[in-house]
Order: C-alpha cells, then sequence, then structure tokens
C-alpha cells in the first residue's frame, strides 16, 4: 500500500504473480502427467554455522510429459490438482540426454 503525500488518499498496487516458483531437477516421471522434482538448498546451522543440504519434493503438474529424469525444471505454486499436488511446470531449463 503507498501513501501519497499530496494527498490523503491511500493508492493499492495489485500484485500479480505473486505464486512461488521454485528450480529444481526431476527425480520421477513414473507416472502419467505427473513428476517429482527434488528442490536443494544450503543453509546454515543456527547453532553451529555448518552448512547443512535441505532435500524437499514436490509432486508437479506436467501436462505434456516433456520432462525426463534429470531435467533442472522450473516449477510455479497453482491451485490444488489432487491431494499431493499443488505445482506445475513452466519450463524445461536444462535438458539431459
Amino acid at each position: 500500500m503507498i501513501i501519497n503525500q499530496k494527498s490523503s488518499k491511500n493508492i493499492t498496487i495489485p500484485r500479480k504473480n505473486s505464486r512461488k516458483q521454485r528450480i529444481g531437477v526431476v527425480i520421477s516421471t513414473k507416472m502419467n502427467k505427473t513428476i517429482i522434482v527434488s528442490e536443494n538448498k544450503k543453509v546454515k546451522h543456527k547453532y553451529y554455522g555448518k552448512s547443512i543440504l535441505k532435500k524437499k519434493k514436490y509432486m508437479v503438474h506436467d501436462e505434456e510429459n516433456i520432462s525426463k529424469n534429470g531435467d533442472k525444471v522450473k516449477i510455479m505454486e497453482t491451485k490444488p490438482i489432487s491431494k499431493n499436488k499443488c505445482w506445475r511446470l513452466i519450463s524445461v531449463l536444462d535438458k539431459i540426454g
């Protein structure tokens, strides 16, 4: 929300496409129109300061079955498609093979 200094009107700017986006690697393509993407990120331990590798898996909707195992992909959050699937494939960044 932005407040204009010259007038007392409040102006709101709508946020378009404020959905979460992630980059990860495809680890499974066994299901039809669904892939499993693994996101790896390094975080520091709060107390010891050592770098720790955190992994998170996402079930992603791949409408055209274009991605293969090992591909680097970009995914976006969307409305729930099934019980566990609320992400969709945006693009394939790096093809393997």
